[in-house]
C-alpha cells in the first residue's frame, strides 16, 4: 500500500519523506501561488482554484486570498460558501465543507496529526482524519477545526474556537476546546 492510500484510509503514514506525497504538496503549493497572485475574480484566478481543488467552482463558491492548502484535491466545497482571507487547510484527510458556510477569516482546518513518542514522530509518521461540515455553518474569526471532527448543519462557531470533538446541529459553540453554549431555532 502506497504512502498516499495509507493517509485517505486514515492510517499512519510517512507524510514527511515519501517523494510522491511531497511533490503533490509542491505542486498544490505552486497552485496556491497561483490563486493568491491572480487578480481577485479573474479568469485565472477561478482557472487556479479549480486547479487545486482538482473540480469545477461550485456555483456561489467564494475564496480570497490568501488561501492555503496542503493537496487541494482533497478539499470539496458545497454551493454558496463563502471563504474569507487568510485561511488553511490542511486536507491530508478529506474536508468536506457543505452548502452556504461562512467561514471568517484566519479559519483552519487540520485534518493530520503526528505521534506523542518522539522516535515515530522524527521518523515523519502522521494520521490524517476527515473533516466534516454540514450546510449553512457560520465560522467566526481564528477558528481551528481538528482532526476527525463532524460539525452538524446551522452552527455558529465563536471566533478564536478550536474544535476539537463533534458538534450536534444547530448550535452555537464556543472556547477552547469548544462547548455547545446554546442551541439554535431555526
Amino acid at each position: 500500500m502506497t504512502e498516499k492510500e495509507k493517509m485517505l484510509k486514515g492510517e499512519w503514514h510517512d507524510a514527511n519523506f515519501d517523494e510522491s506525497l511531497i511533490e503533490e504538496r509542491r505542486k498544490a503549493e505552486l497552485c496556491c501561488f497561483e490563486f493568491n497572485m491572480s487578480r481577485p475574480g479573474s479568469d485565472e484566478q477561478i482557472s487556479a482554484l479549480e486547479k487545486l481543488i482538482g473540480a469545477d467552482v461550485p456555483k456561489g463558491l467564494t475564496v480570497l486570498a490568501p488561501v492555503y492548502f496542503d493537496y487541494g484535491s482533497h478539499t470539496r466545497f458545497g454551493e454558496g460558501t463563502f471563504v474569507n482571507h487568510g485561511c488553511y487547510f490542511m486536507d491530508g484527510g478529506m474536508i468536506y465543507i457543505g452548502k452556504n458556510v461562512f467561514i471568517g477569516p484566519f479559519c483552519g482546518f487540520y485534518t493530520a496529526s503526528h505521534p506523542m513518542n518522539i522516535a515515530d514522530r522524527n521518523k515523519g509518521l502522521e494520521r490524517a482524519l476527515p473533516i466534516r461540515v454540514g450546510d449553512n455553518c457560520w465560522f467566526g474569526a481564528n477558528v481551528s477545526v481538528l482532526q476527525g471532527v463532524t460539525i452538524g448543519s446551522g452552527c455558529v462557531i465563536a471566533a478564536g474556537s478550536v474544535v476539537t470533538s463533534d458538534l450536534p446541529d444547530n448550535c452555537m459553540a464556543a472556547g477552547v476546546p469548544a462547548v455547545v453554549k446554546k442551541y439554535i431555532e431555526q
